[in-house]
Order: structure tokens, then sequence, then C-alpha cells
């Protein structure tokens, strides 16, 4: 028969209830303060696991071919990845059929072959390691059950655990012994990837994760631990966010078939970390169940050492994103900008576009007058992967989505950069004039040139930032946006602080922050203009009073 459907609102097939039992009937802890007890997952981990082995209802395969799981410093990553290594070795982990009660059940993969992988023989002890002790008690209180397992006892002192019953193995590498093809994993584990900085290290991991696609029969899938990386250092865990942000826009081909399991969890950005309270607080939330044993009052005197850096006490501790040493702005101010307004119909309004072709991403974006919210109504952006073969963004679509703008709200100023939309933008301006209360330029109604204005630029970024800094500005949450946010770079020149790109050919997009600096800018012109004042007069003399950020 076939699955017997969803009991509650969410629930979906998964292995992974009968896993987490054979996880505590069979297991104990690694290396720690709890080593060799038996074990009981917290929720957040059992849910975890009930993720990562969801099924398809139809076929019984897996869902996810990657898994990305990325917490504190200390939560234990190491040994719940231990803990799926020993699963994937001999416990019932792949679809078999369902029940009389339309439940799934599982079976053992066929000659495990499974790879725990690090930057170093020492960090890919930190799962292998787990595994060994968590085999040893298998061995001592179960080995009936699971017969001729050939254990060593560390990474040092073994180069692998054999599976004599099953014809498997566990093999701990670095990127010396793992970065060649011909491997046939099943499993593999890529133990704290935010490490993974080094080309070898980079490649080691694009070759495993192709070796993975051998065994289609085997289902084989990774796993990824990370805590917080730094940015701009090309990790791999920034290379598999980078990719999870891509699938959460759209941005690619069919999301469902991308196979992408991501579970982070961190404490809300803008944590005060001079503030006891606060950054308790804040602690709890990025250990979740964790909390009840970690250290807590230990963790702020690391944090609160003169010789720790707040960013990396931010990542490590709080699980939390930095800004980049010449980010523009740090991404807990962006965040206190969040609020749960949207755009209504017939709201006064400026614009600000930023057009590309190809490469370069096109945004359309609003800012409303009265409380400066920030809405993306457009962006456009270049997908990945081989969809970006010969990819240009639809003309005609932002086209009709600016049309579609002054239909809903009273656009009252538009700025457009100029640069290769120059006969859309005189087409908008010939169209659009008589609904405008200022001009973008000398020349024209909406086009303005990013160009040849760097002073003008340069005081607009520096009041933007500022406005930024000071919560007088609302965002909506918008993830395409808070990326490019989240990529300006600062750029001093002789009038002050710009932004721009981290360098000319990075494919990180800032093109979210030019179009809604250009709304900004045609919304401060809006309000030091003439007929913005008469008009603003007439309303009160009407009873209507306006009050503005």
């Amino acid at each position: 028969m076939p699955w017997r459907g969803p009991q509650y609102d969410g629930e979906f097939p998964s292995l992974g209830h009968h896993i987490v039992e054979h996880i505590e009937e069979f297991l104990c802890h690694g290396p720690g303060d709890v080593v060799g007890e038996p074990i009981e997952l917290d929720d957040e981990f059992y849910a975890f696991i009930v993720k990562a082995y969801r099924i398809d209802p139809e076929t019984g395969r897996r869902m996810y071919r990657r898994a990305f799981l990325s917490r504190a410093k200390g939560r234990a990553k190491s040994e719940i990845a231990g803990m799926l290594v020993c699963s994937e070795a001999l416990f019932p982990v792949r679809f078999d059929g369902w029940d009389a009660d339309g439940e799934p059940v599982g079976r053992p993969v066929k000659s495990p072959f499974i790879r725990c992988l690090a930057t170093e023989e020492g960090q890919s002890g930190n799962t292998y390691d787990n595994v060994s002790t968590m085999l040893e008690y298998l061995i001592e209180h179960h080995g009936d059950d699971f017969p001729g397992i050939d254990i060593g006892k560390s990474a040092q002192s073994s180069s692998r655990i054999i599976l004599h019953h099953q014809r498997g193995e566990i093999t701990p590498s670095t990127a010396s012994s793992a970065a060649k093809d011909g491997g046939k994993e099943t499993f593999a584990v890529f133990d704290e990837t935010h490490l993974y900085v080094l080309p070898e290290l980079r490649r080691m991991h694009g070759t495993v994760r192709r070796n993975l696609r051998k065994r289609k029969e085997a289902e084989p899938w990774c796993l990824e631990t990370s805590t917080m990386y730094e940015p701009g250092q090309d990790s791999v865990a920034e290379a598999t966010h980078t990719y999870f942000k891509a699938i959460r826009e759209g941005r690619v081909r069919d999301a469902d078939a991308a196979g992408l399991l991501f579970d982070h969890r961190q404490a809300t950005d803008g944590v005060d970390l001079a503030d006891r309270d606060a950054l308790l607080a804040g602690l709890k939330e990025a250990y979740g169940p964790a909390a009840a044993w970690m250290d807590l009052d230990g963790i702020i005197a690391e944090i609160w050492d003169p010789q720790s850096s707040p960013s990396d006490s931010r990542r490590y501790w709080l699980n939390q994103p930095v800004a980049a040493e010449d980010a523009l702005l740090d991404p807990g101010e962006w965040a206190k900008c969040l609020t749960d307004e949207r755009l209504q119909d017939g709201d006064e309004i400026t614009l600000g576009f930023d057009g590309g072709k190809s490469d370069d991403a096109t945004v359309l974006i609003a800012m409303r007058i009265s409380d400066r919210l920030v809405q993306p109504l457009g962006m456009w952006e270049r997908p990945d992967g081989p969809l970006a073969k010969g990819w240009e963004v639809d003309r005609k679509q932002v086209s009709d989505l600016v049309a579609n703008a002054f239909g809903r709200f009273q656009v009252r100023a538009f700025f457009a950069d100029v640069k290769l939309w120059e006969s859309y933008i005189d087409e908008w301006g010939e169209t659009y004039r008589d609904e405008l209360l200022v001009k973008a330029s000398a020349r024209s109604v909406i086009g303005y040139d990013m160009r040849g204005h760097q002073q003008e630029l340069t005081k607009a970024t520096e009041a933007l930032v500022q406005a930024i800094v000071d919560r007088k500005i609302l965002q909506t949450g918008d993830q395409m946006l808070k990326r490019h946010v989240g990529n300006a770079r600062r750029r001093p020149n002789k009038w002050g602080v710009s932004f721009g790109k981290e360098s000319r050919e990075s494919p990180k997009k800032v093109d979210g922050f030019a179009g809604m600096q250009l709304a900004d800018m045609a919304r401060r012109a809006l309000l030091a203009s003439p007929d913005w004042a008469k008009r603003q007069k007439k309303k009160q003399r009407t009873g209507r009073v306006h009050g503005f950020a």
C-alpha cells in the first residue's frame, strides 16, 4: 500500500523516526562530558534527522542529496554527524516499501562506503572519533546484532573501519587522500566547512560530491556541518549558503530537484554584546535546547575577554553572519529596520531604477514618501548554472512593471540610471512626465547618470547609510535586496564614502542598493521641491496633516 497520508499539517513520510530509534537504542555519546552514556536526542536534532531522511511519497527515494547543518560552536555538530555515519553504515536508512499501516520501511545500504572529510586528519577525527566511540559501544553491547566490524581506536591510529558483514568501510580523509576521482561513496561528511577556504579543499569537496552521483541505487548524499563562515573567504560553507539563497530566490532551475536541506540556527541579528541580558538571550536563541547544558556564563566571559574579536564572537557563539571588513553596512543594522508594513495601492511613492542587460541585475525599487518604507517591485538577476547561458533581462516585462507601478501608486518622483536603458527611460519620461513633481536631472524627467555625479552620490550614500543606522528606513525583509545591501562595500573618495561591488568582476550584485539609493534621492529631491511644499500646505488647509521622516 502507499503512504497513509499526512495526519497533521506539514507531515511528510520519513525514515528518520526509525533511525532515531536505532540511534538511541544502539549508540552512545562520543568524546566529551557524557562519553559512553546512552543517547536521547533533543527535539531539534530529532527534527533534523526526520527532515534529512524525508522520502518521496510516490517513489520512496530520498528528497535531499545534500544537507547543511549550521549551529553555534559546541553544539555537537560532529557528534550528530557521527551518529549519521553509524546509521548509514549499519541501520535501515533506505526505503524498502510500506508496511500494512502505510508507514515507510527501511533497509541498510548495500556495500556502504562512507567518508569523513575535513581540513586535516585531526579535524576529520572530530567526526571519526565519535564514530569509533559509538561503534566500540555498539560492539560491546550489541555485537551479536552487528557482526564483522573491524575498528581502530582513532583517526590517527587507524586508516579505516572495515564493515566485513556489510562489505563496506568508513574512512577518515583529507584533501590529499580524498580529492581523487574513482570513489564510490554512499555517504560523506564534510565537517566544519567554514574552514574549507583553500583551493585544494574546495576541489576535495567538489570531487567527493561528484563521486556521490555514481551509485543510483544507494541514493548517496552528503552532510556539511559548519559554524558561521567569515564572509569573503570563499569557503565551501559560504558557497553552500549562496546556493541556498539562489534556490530561495528562484534563481535555480527546478528548485525542488536541487535537493538541499539548509538547517541554520542563529541569534537574532543586532544583539548587543555589551548588554548581559541581551547577550544571554541571544545565546539561548542560538543554542536552542542545548542552552540547558552549555556553559553560557563561561561563553559570556569569553566574549567579554579583551583578546576576543567581536566579529569572531558573533560568528562562533551566536552563529551570526558578520560584515566583511570593508562592508558598507553591518547585517544587524539592516535587520533592525525590518517591518511588517507593506505598500498599499494608492500610496505616494518614489521609484529608483538601476538597469542591467545580462550580467548586472535590473531593479525597480519603491520608497513610500511618508515613512521611507523600501519595497522592491521587481528584481531580475541572471540565474545560476546552465540557465545563465544567453540570459538577458526581459525588457518588456520591466517596462510593463513600471506601468503597473504608475497604475497602482501615486508616483511623485522617479530616478533611473540611464546606462543601457536610455531609450526606455526617454519613453517613460514622455509617458509619465505629468505625474512627476521633480526632474531627476536637468536633461531628463527620469534619467540620472550615476557615472557623472560622484560627489552627489557619495553624499547620498552617506545619508542613506546613516538613515539605516538610525532606523529611519523601513524594509520588508526581501531576501534579494538583503543580499544586495550586504554585498555593498565601502568605497572612500575625496568627498567621503560611496559604495561599490567587492571587485569589478565580482558576481556579488549591489544593484538593489543602487536602486534603493536612487529612490531615496528622488524622495529627498521631492521633499525639497516647491511643488511638494505647495501640495502639503494645501493638504493642511483641508485638515489633512502629514509628517515625514
